[in-house]
């Protein structure tokens, strides 16, 4: 591992190039003169596996993410602060060689550092909560993450809003794209910091499912209803929303809160997007509007309106 992990420091300069080789420039970037690459004497960088170089290649746009995070709070004003979200997110993608890191787990491990005084805690947290979200961020030059999470919101607007769908659809945005951001990093900029934690809070106990637990210790992402027999003392041990789920005979692991969160926004942004939306940045501007001015607790209750009455439209 890199020496500069638990010194305090983090880099937002590049240490090693594409090819392996170390950056001779001194990296001024809160280094202090601390080696993180090893020798300088030249070395031999084809020595470094493709794991080792994949990994530093991305330590400095982890940086570089870091000193943009949450920039308005006072906590990260303190520069041992940042280094510890650095050493988290450094260290996560280290282990999770398959998806690495990706610009956006910086937001969901914010809050997780605030909250949590010892690195180590954090670090088993933010590695839990991954496990519940990684599939987010696994993007190939043809897919993004939340690709199905998209294609499962098309199909609850065109549901539950024909007309609304069809809008968006002569604008070229039926794949929903403008929502990516919303459902990769969990609303972190749409809500306020308090009222983000709430809502993470909110939607997790809504969706709580019995056996999650199984896949988290299995680190799958799955949280499906091994051992669902339905009955109704089984039934309470669900969440207000994976119960309803479990009850309509649904398994389909898209139909997840978050996905019908962005929906009820649609829905509350529907005279709007339809009178004024003349293109896809339109959509953009006025989904923009609710930046920060969203209510946590009324948006879950909005969504889970919409979810009763989607289930309901299917099953008819």
């Amino acid at each position: 591992m890199v020496p500069l992990i638990g010194t305090g420091k983090f880099v937002t300069a590049a240490i090693i190039t594409e090819d392996g080789r170390p950056v001779e420039e001194e990296i001024s970037c809160n280094l202090q003169e601390i080696d993180i690459v090893g020798s300088r004497d030249g070395g031999n960088p084809s020595g470094l596996d493709k794991k080792v170089t994949e990994w530093k290649l991305t330590l400095h746009q982890i940086g570089l993410d870091v000193v943009r995070t949450d920039r308005a709070l006072v906590f990260y004003e303190n520069e041992d602060n940042q280094a510890k979200l650095w050493d988290i997110l450094a260290v996560y993608a280290w282990i999770d060689g398959e998806v690495g890191y990706m610009q956006g787990m910086n937001d969901i491990c914010s809050p997780i550092i605030i909250l949590l005084e010892n690195e180590a805690d954090a670090f088993w947290c933010f590695d839990h909560a991954m496990r519940r979200l990684r599939e987010n961020f696994r993007c190939t030059t043809g897919t993004i993450g939340v690709q199905s999470q998209l294609s499962t919101l098309s199909q609850i607007i065109k549901t539950v809003d024909p007309k609304l769908h069809q809008h968006l659809e002569d604008l070229d945005g039926g794949e929903y794209l403008f929502a990516f951001r919303m459902l990769m990093v969990l609303f972190r900029r749409e809500f306020s910091f308090v009222d983000s934690l709430y809502l993470w809070e909110m939607m997790w106990a809504m969706e709580y499912n019995p056996n999650m637990f199984l896949s988290y210790e299995s680190g799958s992402a799955s949280t499906g209803g091994v051992g669902s027999n339905g009955n109704d003392k089984h039934l309470k041990r669900y969440g207000k929303f994976e119960r309803k789920n479990v009850k309509s005979g649904s398994n389909d692991q898209q139909l997840a809160l978050p996905v019908f969160l962005v929906a009820s926004v649609l829905e509350a942004k529907n005279k709007r997007i339809l009178k004024e939306a003349k293109g896809l940045d339109d959509v953009v501007n006025i989904l923009g509007d609710v930046t920060g001015n969203l209510d946590a607790k009324k948006a879950c209750n909005e969504a889970l309106k919409l979810h009763r009455k989607y289930l309901s439209k299917i099953k008819n």
